[in-house]
């Protein structure tokens, strides 16, 4: 059910992303359906020999920026260094490529699951639940521009979601934001340099010598005084 509702919510995404190189990290990346992509080739990352590659999420063995489009689904919850794997994400994007995240909300009834002690060493309540709002400044610093932040699946997690009952759809009507899974999709801008401003000249003051009219009248006087007296 949750990768049926991530690859609904998704689907208007992926005409939209357009190059040569897409990476998926992550098993649960590789797995999800992308129709309409217009990218020549997918990797995926993770440790299996289903992999295209298998590495580190914090060391990818790839150049710097030749990668249109990164998808990670449920992924920064899991890792020991979650913005460090944004900085190697980033490093390996292109500037106006696509960051697609896709993780566990703590503001939803999944949360439950953290709190109960016969869940919290299952998945996904193993991993540590972070704030969208946390994700979005992590990519802030980073230099992106949030272009859509979604919630999805408005229910605890802790059974199967057989279909939507009363209290989903009340939640969802009434308090959107309290989605157990959000998405969030992240372009990568060119960080602009600082102009640098001439510096403005300092204005030297006009300075002009003191009149002098008062000691010349003085000078004449005094000199005609010496003359009478001679």
């Amino acid at each position: 059910m949750i990768k049926i509702q991530v690859e609904k919510e998704l689907a208007p995404w992926w005409p939209k992303v357009f190059g040569y190189h897409m990476l998926s990290l992550g098993p649960l990346s590789a797995d999800l359906s992308m129709p309409g992509l217009l990218i020549g080739r997918q990797f995926s990352v993770f440790d299996d020999h289903d992999a295209s590659l298998r590495a580190q999420y914090n060391a990818l063995p790839v150049q710097n920026g030749v990668i249109d489009a990164v998808v990670m689904n449920m992924l920064l919850e899991f890792e020991p260094d979650p913005y460090k794997l944004l900085r190697e994400t980033d490093r390996v994007l292109i500037s106006g490529g696509y960051l697609f995240i896709i993780g566990f909300n703590p503001l939803s009834p999944a949360f439950i699951g953290k709190v109960l002690p016969s869940f919290q060493e299952k998945l996904p309540w193993s991993g540590r639940f972070f704030m969208p709002s946390r994700v979005k400044d992590w990519l802030g610093l980073l230099g992106y521009q949030v272009v859509a932040d979604e919630r999805v699946i408005h229910h605890h997690l802790l059974s199967e979601i057989a279909q939507e009952s009363i209290w989903q759809h009340a939640l969802k009507a009434w308090l959107p934001g309290t989605g157990s899974v959000y998405l969030i999709v992240a372009r990568k801008l060119e960080t602009p340099l600082t102009p640098i401003h001439e510096k403005q000249k300092v204005r030297q003051p006009n300075w002009t010598t003191a009149p002098t009219a008062g000691r010349t009248s003085i000078n004449k006087s005094q000199n005609q005084h010496y003359k009478s007296l001679k």
